[in-house]
């Protein structure tokens, strides 16, 4: 089922989300429904919270348009290593119309559960390493405009302000 992406500056995507304590039937539909309305909005990565569900679960697929899908979910991810350095331009489902360059790490080891209970690694390097840590982000309460300098930040609530305007 897709679901609705919440938006800046909704206040749920500024909490803090619980661990999943057990993989039941309702998180595995909360990961097929999490999954189904990335790939309707389009995007390469959604996050519990952005549809409005305090859970530490993410979904990610950077696989090119002309390729087969490579659905990742991992539930309580935890990033246990970062290296490199990449800056790049990001966007977000839940901040739509804009986009800017946020300095990440270039590779990343991440452990987390399947959703089958087993716990996994994975080895991330290029756009997948920047998609585990904006989808990460996103479970502590962080978005990608957080992460950029206080000017390109004003610019951007600036921007907010002015689309909110009548």
């Amino acid at each position: 089922m897709i679901r609705p992406i919440l938006t800046f500056p909704d206040p749920v995507l500024k909490k803090k989300s619980a661990p999943v304590t057990i993989i039941t039937e309702e998180v595995r539909q909360l990961a097929r429904d999490m999954a189904e309305t990335m790939y309707d909005a389009p995007g390469v990565g959604l996050a519990a919270p952005q549809i409005g569900v305090l859970q530490r679960v993410i979904v990610i697929d950077v696989a090119a348009k002309d390729e087969a899908p490579q659905l990742i979910t991992a539930i309580n991810p935890v990033i246990m290593h970062g290296e490199g350095e990449v800056f790049e331009e990001e966007g977000c489902l839940s901040v739509p119309n804009f986009s800017a360059n946020v300095k990440r790490h270039a590779s990343v080891v991440v452990k987390g559960l399947s959703l089958d209970g087993q716990e996994r690694v994975w080895q991330a390097n290029d756009l997948l390493a920047i998609a585990f840590q904006h989808e990460i982000d996103h479970l502590d309460g962080t978005l990608f405009v957080d992460r950029l300098s206080p000017l390109k930040r004003e610019l951007f609530l600036k921007k907010c302000k002015k689309r909110s305007a009548p």
